[in-house]
């Protein structure tokens, strides 16, 4: 469920514990053949997007012992993340994410 913000300055967001605040990379950022060299569908252009940009992260998962685990990823990071797992809200018909570190699959090099 995408969440609508009237006001750019609402993306002033501070991500709690393990949580990231996601931009998802646009069709004209995806590349639509991998270094690899294989050819992406453009069947694959309408499922959900599992590319984005970190914005910002949280402080970290705090464990039951009190120990903080600082987040992995870290802002300006492109990530691969699951499709179901993110929470999505907009900002002036642009959208982005909240997601779990957890959600987060990999880093793109």
């Amino acid at each position: 469920m995408a969440y609508g913000v009237k006001h750019l300055a609402m993306l002033n967001i501070k991500p709690l514990g393990d949580r990231v605040l996601i931009e998802p990379l646009s069709e004209e950022d995806k590349s639509k053949q991998t270094k690899g060299g294989i050819f992406i569908p453009d069947t694959a252009d309408k499922e959900k997007p599992q590319e984005g940009k970190v914005l910002a992260v949280g402080e970290g998962k705090r464990l039951e012992n009190g120990t903080l685990v600082p987040i992995t990823v870290k802002a300006g990071d492109k990530v691969l993340f699951s499709k179901y797992g993110p929470s999505e809200f907009k900002v002036d018909d642009k959208e982005y994410l909240i997601a779990k570190e957890e959600d987060i699959l990999g880093i793109i090099q």
